[in-house]
Formats: structure tokens, C-alpha cells, sequence
């Protein structure tokens, strides 16, 4: 363990001309350096901190807004495994301390989250982006007044603030997620390494989402039957209790098969490898000799090394360089779960997409499986 310090934090200049002092993650301004005054508040400032058990004591004897973040942060990470979650919980956490971290939390009411609903609005993000971190920040203070953080009045009167309505609001609307064609998806994969052409096949053959196919592991599949079961360890409806399992079919597994013959804790997808076979080909498509200098050409101590496994980041992002490259347009590892939906609704029906793709109910399946407008047609000329 680190040797704990008992050095106190130290009296400071600024650039400003200001003197300070860094505690508790930020800095504390004290008035002009050298003057008495800013000395005394530095002396004032050390004592209460050193007697509050080395924190500084809260705002006006309650919790700031600022110590509420901490405090939901340090708790969400425990409770929500799921990182695409927890980096919308962080992005909320962080709107709310800029604009409000020095508050004390019984402070904050209605008016301060429409303030910071408006700043969103005009950052151009869209209008459900706005409305899911609006719910976010009511969670937050909700969690707060359940653990006597903040006051219970605080939570019911951000209860009144409604989610932004459609075509009642300035905020953009979002763009429809629409299928990916097979056509796009094809021009897409010329320019994917071939561990990431591998992820996009299983994902349009199984409809997974990105982040249970990102972990897959051998461990978790079970090759006993014809068709295989993946069990993601973590998932998205974990925590209510409910178990996850993908049917991995003939092509799927197909596909699948070269990943599986690694130790059975390992990830299937590996950016290292990716990396590898990127350099093989560049390597190979060299047209000059390769000088004696060029044979190794890594760095002793990289900034950044490729991770044990790709994350939804990495993978959409992967996907996107690659769309630039074929001249097509730009799209999302989840539009291969709405085609696989929209594939097998048509072919199957509703029931056979909702069990698919993991659902609980049907109405949610319907985001996904876009209705067929040929079989709409062919009702509609045989019946209407």
C-alpha cells in the first residue's frame, strides 16, 4: 500500500496572481498571494479541513451539489455494471457540477435543472438525449434523499419538471435508426480487418447487441446442441432478474469457430490481433525492400497499448472509418440489430423477432423490426 502522507497541502501562487490552495480535487482561491488576509484564510481553510478528517466541512452545515456527485458516482459504478450506463450517468454527473457543484444540494430545485436542460438544448444534442439526462439528474437526487443527503423536498419538487414533447420544444429531434442494407454492409466489410468483418457478420446472423458480442468469451457458449447458446455474464436486463441467452445458428457458427480455439477466459475479439493483421497486410503490400531499421519499428513505452478486447466504442468507431472508406453512408453496429429484426419478422413474425433480440415486449421489438411495406402491399391489394 502507499505510504500515507502527512504533509499538509501547501500555500500556492497562481498564474492569476492569486494564491491558492488544492484540496479536496480543486483549487480554493484565496485572495492576492503574499497579503495576510489570503494567509489567514489559508490557516482557516487547513484547520477546518485537517479537523473534518482531512475533507473540507460541507456548505452551510448540508451537502453540496458537488459531494452529491462524488458520492452517486462513487455508487453507480458499483451498481450499474453496464458501461454504456455509466457513461451516461458520468456525462449527467458532470453537467451537474459545472453549473452547479458549489451549490448545496437543498438548493437546487426546478428552475436549476430547466437551466441546465436549456444548455443542452443548445448544444444541439437531441431532444431524447436531453430527456434521459433530465430522468438521470432526478435520479441522482432521488438516490441523494434516500441515503439523508439531500432533503426529500428536493427530489418531489424536480418531479414537476416535465420531459420535453415533440414539436413543443427548440431541441432537435433525432434521426430515425433505420436498417443497414446488406448492399452497405458488404461495401463496409472491403475495408474492415478481418476480426472486425467477423463481428459484423455474427452480429447481422444473431442479432447481439454490441456489447454482449464485445465479451464474448468461449466459456460462455454452450456447443452441446446443434444450435449454440451464448450466456453473456453481464447484460443489459441483468439486474432485473432476467437471463440472457443468444442462439447461435450453422453460418453464425461458422463464423464463430476460428475465435473459440483460445484458452476459454479469453475474449474473442482482440484489437491486438486486429493491429497485428493490419501491419501484416501493410507489410505485405509494401512495394520497397524493408530497411534493417524498419524490421521493429514499435515503441519501447507506447501511450496507448490495444485493449484485452474491443468495447462498443472501438467497434463503432472501427465501423465508421470504414463506411468513409466505401463511400457509404455512415452506420451504427445497432442498425444490424434492426436489420436481423426486420429479416426475421418478415419471414417469422413479431413473436419470433421479440425472442431474438432479447425482448420482453413486443412494442419494444417494433423499434427494431421495421414493418415490411412489400408484405403491407400485398395485403393491401389482395384485401383492400
Amino acid at each position: 500500500m502507499p505510504r500515507l502522507s502527512s504533509k499538509l497541502p501547501g500555500y500556492r501562487k497562481h498564474a492569476s496572481g492569486q494564491a491558492f490552495v488544492y484540496l479536496d480535487g480543486r483549487n480554493i482561491y484565496l485572495g492576492p498571494y503574499g497579503t495576510q488576509r489570503s494567509r489567514q484564510e489559508y490557516d482557516r481553510l487547513i484547520s477546518e479541513w485537517t479537523a473534518n478528517g482531512r475533507r473540507l466541512p460541507s456548505i452551510n452545515g448540508g451537502t453540496s451539489v458537488a459531494e452529491l456527485c462524488a458520492a452517486y458516482l462513487k455508487h453507480a459504478k458499483a451498481y450499474y455494471p453496464g458501461k454504456t450506463l455509466q457513461t451516461r450517468i458520468l456525462n449527467a454527473l458532470r453537467l451537474l457540477n459545472k453549473l452547479y457543484g458549489r451549490k448545496p444540494a437543498d438548493h437546487f430545485g426546478p428552475l436549476g435543472l430547466k437551466a441546465i436542460r436549456q444548455v443542452m438544448v443548445e448544444t444541439g444534442v437531441s431532444r431524447r438525449y436531453v430527456n434521459d439526462t433530465t430522468a438521470e439528474l432526478k435520479r441522482i437526487f432521488k438516490w441523494g434523499a434516500s441515503e439523508e443527503l439531500v432533503s426529500h423536498d428536493v427530489f418531489h419538487k424536480l418531479q414537476t419538471v416535465s420531459g420535453l414533447a415533440k414539436g413543443r420544444t427548440e431541441a432537435r429531434e433525432p434521426d430515425p435508426i433505420c436498417p443497414v442494407t446488406d448492399d452497405d454492409i458488404n461495401k463496409t466489410l472491403e475495408h474492415l480487418t478481418p476480426i472486425v468483418q467477423s463481428m459484423v457478420r455474427l452480429q447481422r446472423l444473431t442479432g447481439i447487441r454490441p456489447d454482449e458480442l464485445c465479451s464474448m468469451r468461449p466459456t460462455d457458449i454452450d456447443r452441446t446442441g446443434n444450435v449454440w447458446v451464448y450466456r453473456p455474464p453481464h447484460h443489459k436486463t441483468q439486474y432485473r432478474g432476467r437471463l440472457r441467452e443468444v442462439a447461435i445458428g450453422p453460418r453464425a457458427q461458422e463464423v464463430l469457430m476460428p475465435y473459440l480455439l483460445r484458452a476459454p477466459a479469453l475474449y474473442c475479439f482482440v484489437p491486438a490481433e486486429s493491429v497485428e493483421q493490419w501491419r501484416r497486410v501493410k507489410r505485405q503490400a509494401r512495394k520497397t525492400a524493408v530497411q534493417p531499421s524498419q524490421v521493429d519499428r514499435s515503441k519501447r513505452n507506447p501511450k496507448r497499448n490495444p485493449g484485452k478486447r474491443y468495447d462498443t466504442a472501438s467497434y463503432r468507431r472501427a465501423i465508421h472509418r470504414a463506411c468513409i472508406k466505401a463511400g457509404v453512408p455512415q452506420w451504427s453496429p445497432n442498425q444490424l440489430r434492426h436489420s436481423m429484426a426486420t429479416e426475421v419478422r418478415r419471414v417469422l413474425g413479431l413473436e419470433a423477432a421479440q425472442v431474438a433480440l432479447g425482448h420482453s415486449r413486443a412494442d419494444v421489438t417494433q423499434v427494431y423490426a421495421e414493418k415490411n411495406l412489400e408484405l403491407a402491399a400485398k395485403v393491401a391489394q389482395q384485401l383492400g
